[in-house]
């Protein structure tokens, strides 16, 4: 799919007459619990909090599967509903994520606003591959699967020492249907395995690295390294002038995005510091770009996955409603 030419300013471009806009629903993926020392800076050592795995629906006006009139899209799939699907090394540390909620899961939440998973929807993107965004992906039986470059190679291989391959589903997605965005310039040639998608990545906003996913500049796919390999976000623009950053898990509390907080270091356990970033250092580098983007946009609504606060304010933009 061809970009509409690349941006290279740090503001997003005006709006014009032509221009196409999605709608996006949020939608339940579960609820998982997590000590917030491990995550931000300055935190109670005994404070733990239950927070969503927000999954998304977007509607582009485009021909769908089965003539439907609009392209459906999920970004993230929140937690798998039967828990004894995970490994059983996963399982292990998902029992000191607990108290796990899965009702409603992405594909229940889906359901309640009127779509079925295994025919409505057409395109699933996973922000990464941890447990608590991978969902059930064997719901969504007519969607392509699109994924970060190297995604697949850590599906067989693990990342590092703190994801060890042992941890993930080796045979999680569709080999017939996944695809993976090709690598960033910058990024590791040797590790990209599978189809890729025909797309291409350019400066936008400020962004070093994005792609426009349908080829009219309503969607944007930001390469957000740092988390884990293959970690994107989603930039869509839903009306004239507005715009809706789904930032993954760029961070888990919005306010490391607001300067409020840093990113925890904890111990590794083998006698170091890590956080729950892989590369701490791009990570870090991830949230500059996009806290410097912001600063400049004041026109866009971020959203991370784990934002308890937002979803308790907002629970009219869940589907059917729209954000």
């Amino acid at each position: 799919m061809a970009g509409n030419g690349s941006q290279s300013g740090d503001s997003l471009p005006s709006a014009k007459e032509d221009e196409k806009y999605v709608t996006i629903s949020a939608l339940d993926g579960g609820h998982l619990t997590l000590p917030e020392y491990l995550f931000i800076t300055d935190a109670d050592p005994e404070r733990r909090a239950t927070v969503p795995s927000l999954c998304f629906l977007i509607q582009h006006p485009s021909l769908g599967n089965n003539g439907r009139d609009t392209m459906n899209l999920i970004f993230d799939l929140g937690l798998k509903r039967d828990l004894t699907q995970y490994t059983p090394a996963m399982a292990s540390h998902i029992a000191n994520r607990q108290p796990v909620i899965t009702e409603p899961d992405c594909a229940g939440s889906l359901q309640a606003g009127g779509l079925e998973p295994d025919v409505d929807i057409d395109i699933v993107i996973l922000s990464h591959v941890h447990w608590d965004h991978v969902g059930t992906p064997s719901d969504y039986k007519t969607a392509k699967f699109f994924v970060g470059s190297g995604t697949l190679h850590v599906l067989q291989n693990g990342a590092g020492s703190h994801y060890p391959a042992e941890i993930f589903n080796k045979d999680l997605l569709p080999t017939v249907a996944t695809f993976e965005f090709p690598p960033t310039s910058s990024g590791d040639q040797s590790i990209a395995s599978g189809r890729r998608t025909g797309h291409t990545w350019q400066s936008f906003a400020g962004f070093p690295n994005a792609l426009d996913l349908f080829g009219d500049g309503s969607v944007w796919v930001i390469d957000a390294p740092g988390h884990i390999i293959g970690h994107v976000n989603l930039l869509a623009r839903i009306g004239k002038d507005r715009w809706v950053y789904l930032g993954g898990d760029c961070c888990h509390d919005v306010r490391i995005l607001k300067g409020e907080k840093g990113i925890a270091t904890y111990d590794d356990g083998h006698g170091g510091q890590r956080t729950v970033h892989m590369d701490t250092q791009a990570a870090t580098k991830t949230l500059d770009q996009i806290k410097s983007f912001l600063g400049k946009n004041a026109q866009v609504q971020v959203i991370v996955a784990h934002d308890i606060g937002w979803r308790e304010k907002n629970k009219d933009k869940f589907f059917p409603g729209t954000i």
